[in-house]
């Protein structure tokens, strides 16, 4: 990926990696703990707070050799955005070191969307768009469930992400974290069951 093609955040986003530190990034908001090395010891262990979000099984001892493009282009339920990955040209991007936190849209959560809302984005001329959008899901650091709590996170499109944990229950924006700490090489997804927008983009 050529640097002079990239966005301004996304040529932010490339020197992520070499300020990010294994328990602490300069700038990110206090309402969670950065745990870059934090593995989800089962698939019961969660935060109190967070009690009733399903989280990801222990993964395999080769899985945590998968980044997050691999573990989502692998999984069936993530065909859109893999999709939207490629056509926003986000692939190598998502593959770097990081780490990143990544709440996913599932391919229900995108068919949810007005019809041909979809279709329109994957077009070469929307590709700003589509980047924005899936910027929006994304924010610096390997945030766990055990490690989240009620306010707002800056994500990488620049716009701020309000996450709510009540009463067991996330969310971030409108949508719910259905399955928590699916854990990568370079990050964490957590699923979600509706596509984020950017402020400006609604």
């Amino acid at each position: 990926m050529k640097n002079q093609n990239l966005p301004s955040w996304m040529k932010q986003l490339t020197g992520f990696a070499g300020i990010i530190g294994a328990s602490a990034l300069i700038g990110f908001p206090a309402w969670a703990h950065i745990t870059s090395n934090t593995n989800v010891a089962n698939s019961t262990q969660i935060s109190q707070v967070a009690g009733k979000v399903k989280t990801a099984a222990s993964p395999a001892p080769t899985s945590a050799a998968k980044d997050i493009v691999a573990i989502a282009s692998g999984d069936p339920q993530f065909k859109t955005l893999t999709k939207a990955l490629g056509a926003a040209d986000l692939v190598a991007t998502l593959q770097r070191k990081g780490p990143f936190t990544v709440f996913a849209p599932t391919d229900a959560a995108f068919a949810a969307l007005p019809e041909g809302t979809v279709e329109n984005l994957l077009k070469p001329e929307n590709k700003a768009q589509l980047t924005k959008i899936l910027a929006y899901h994304v924010v610096p650091g390997s945030v766990v469930s055990t490690s989240l709590k009620s306010g707002d996170v800056k994500s990488v499109e620049g716009s701020s992400l309000k996450v709510g944990v009540n009463a067991g229950k996330v969310t971030v924006g409108d949508a719910k974290v259905v399955t928590a700490d699916i854990k990568a090489s370079n990050g964490v997804i957590h699923v979600i069951d509706k596509v984020l927008m950017p402020p400006d983009a609604k």
